[in-house]
């Protein structure tokens, strides 16, 4: 269940953005496991695909597509690489995907967000003048003691415009140096 839920986020596949080279990601399942691995599927495998550990690939921008729709109530867009828009009239979103989950979850993901502001890991963030929600998060890479930082958020919470993600990879040791990143850029943002 937790592969179908990511996949309908679109992770596993490429966005479909307009550059050249996007890496599409891999989400593991029981099936995949036993075919490359000649192993079973265990209840940690489960775990740790839960908290995006295991052999899970997702790129920033994935993060970013799938947290604009958390963000916006349930429209999954197709990302596109804009210079400026000179008549708004002219843009044209593209959905890739709308009304794929319930918004009453949804809510309960974005409450659990503004939370994580409020009481947990990024409450540096709550000094900024505009309400934010986040979800901060630390996976493992291949070095022991090295690990790749994450920190995705929008902004303001009751009507969001920015959706931010910052990552820094290979960062020795567990500390939270992606926060302050994405503190610097939202305070110049609604600046």
């Amino acid at each position: 269940r937790i592969k179908k839920y990511l996949e309908m986020f679109g992770w596993g596949e490429k966005t479909g953005i307009d550059i050249p080279g996007e890496f599409g990601g891999f989400v593991p399942s029981p099936e995949w496991k036993k075919r490359t691995k000649n192993e079973s599927w265990w209840d940690g495998d489960t775990y740790n695909l839960s908290i995006g550990q295991s052999d899970l690939k997702i790129t920033p921008l994935q993060v970013a597509v799938a947290y604009s729709s958390i963000a916006n109530g349930g429209t999954l867009y197709k990302p596109q690489i804009i210079q400026k828009i000179v008549n708004s009239a002219e843009f044209k979103p593209e959905i890739i995907r709308d009304n794929f989950i319930d918004e009453a979850n949804l809510q309960i993901v974005r409450e659990g967000m503004r939370d994580g502001v409020l009481y947990g890991s990024s409450l540096t963030l709550n000094s900024l003048p505009v309400h934010i929600a986040s979800k901060t998060g630390t996976a493992e890479t291949s070095r022991k003691g090295y690990y790749n930082a994450w920190v995705s958020a929008f902004a303001p919470y009751e009507n969001p415009e920015i959706v931010l993600v910052t990552t820094i990879e290979d960062v020795q040791g567990l500390g939270a140096v992606t926060l302050p990143v994405a503190k610097e850029i939202l305070r110049w943002y609604f600046s």
